[in-house]
């Protein structure tokens, strides 16, 4: 499988090129690089995905000898893949919807539906919730989806959008993914072998880049990528304190089990996207999902690809989000789950992580990164408090917080 955005030559020699190859047709190499210097291999045997390998590009091409070359890092991986049984796995007949949110970003938003069509014919609901944007290009697009339902949100908020998506769809798992991601063809399916195991609330997956064509994305990648190894991954109680819940995924690639939501709870109306705190959200839930006994599996099999912000400013808003995200959602865990010992942890990690990467930054210290970015989630962090304070001032005050004790 190759997206044609991958695959676009380029003059830049900045630019990465993302490429996925199937190992059985590694004879073919890989042609038309011209213009990059290096690539990002992501190496799949027939249906599972086995790891990455990073290559110089000399004369516009990878050959097979090289390729071969580079999978020698992979050889433990591909033991493990040797001795599983790939044919096997696990078996879950509960039904499933797909949830796509989206505000202004109808260019974004066609690829990620086309990439859905095969998922939706094969029975699987699609809901894409339009989170009050600017015009109406989004409804003019799902026009022609008609298969696919469309409901406009008026209210902003990425989490408002989740959660009107949660109640409107049928599914007993609801599957997530952005306006600005392509999913894998075997998406929903591989999410959906996880829930047989009944103790299971929130299935992940990985996102990988869909392109690294600029500075921007490239560092994205760097110091805030979405994936979380090729490997499975089971979070519970037992070897993870909730409060780190931001290491089991991302809300670009999720799925929750609709059953256990009134045990969980909805998602914070006041958290992510569209709100003061910008972020968080899918933290957030993660956390709640743990503390609340359940357990999270991370599954490297369940992947969509991610477009990263391509301008530079844009990242720097988007780190600066995360700073916020990251402390507005422990405020909101501090005060409505008396997480006490948030004081000794956010402490710990505010100097562990935004001091010492601003002191590196000013020093110039090796493998620094930009002091702008640095400084931006610093800010950010030191910000996040008073953001979701007033996030929720703000919902209380027009009554649409809602209760994220149980499903409404």
């Amino acid at each position: 499988m190759h997206f044609s955005i991958l695959n676009m030559p380029s003059n830049n020699s900045n630019k990465i090129v993302v490429r996925e190859v199937d190992i059985e047709c590694i004879h073919e190499g890989l042609d038309n690089l011209q213009g990059y210097a290096k690539a990002v291999v992501f190496f799949r045997l027939r249906n599972s995905f086995v790891g990455e390998v990073r290559y110089d590009i000399h004369n516009g091409k990878l050959s097979e000898e090289e390729l071969r070359n580079g999978l020698v890092s992979l050889a433990w991986p591909l033991w493990q893949w040797a001795v599983i049984d790939e044919s096997v796995h696990a078996r879950s007949n509960l039904s499933a919807s797909v949830v796509v949110c989206t505000r202004n970003r109808a260019i974004d938003l066609k690829q990620c539906l086309d990439s859905l069509i095969p998922i939706n014919a094969k029975g699987i609901e699609i809901v894409v919730v339009d989170n009050c944007s600017d015009d109406n290009k989004t409804a003019k697009l799902i026009e022609g989806y008609p298969s696919m339902r469309y409901i406009y949100e008026s209210r902003i908020g990425l989490n408002i959008a989740r959660n009107t998506g949660i109640s409107a769809s049928k599914g007993d798992i609801i599957a997530f993914t952005d306006d600005d991601a392509v999913v894998d063809e075997k998406w929903v399916d591989r999410i959906r072998e996880n829930f047989a195991d009944p103790t299971v609330a929130v299935v992940t997956g990985m996102a990988l880049p869909l392109e690294l064509n600029t500075q921007a994305q490239q560092w994205f990648e760097k110091t805030n990528s979405f994936k979380r190894g090729f490997e499975k991954k089971k979070f519970d109680m037992n070897n993870i304190n909730p409060l780190g819940a931001g290491i089991v995924g991302a809300g670009v690639n999720m799925a929750i089990r609709r059953s256990y939501l009134n045990r969980i709870g909805m998602f914070d109306n006041a958290l992510d996207g569209g709100t003061p705190t910008r972020s968080g959200g899918d933290q957030e839930f993660f956390y709640r999902t743990l503390a609340r006994g359940f357990r999270i599996v991370y599954d490297p099999q369940a992947v969509v690809w991610h477009r990263h912000r391509s301008h530079w400013h844009s990242l720097r808003r988007v780190m600066f989000g995360y700073g916020v995200g990251l402390f507005a959602w422990w405020t909101r865990a501090f005060f409505l789950e008396r997480e006490s010992s948030l004081l000794r942890w956010g402490s710990h990690w505010f100097i562990k992580h935004h001091v010492a990467n601003l002191v590196k930054s000013i020093l110039k210290r090796p493998n620094r990164i930009p002091l702008d970015l640095t400084l931006a989630e610093f800010i950010g962090a030191i910000l996040g408090p008073f953001f979701y304070l007033r996030s929720y001032m703000k919902l209380r005050n027009t009554e649409e917080l809602g209760e994220t004790g149980k499903q409404t």
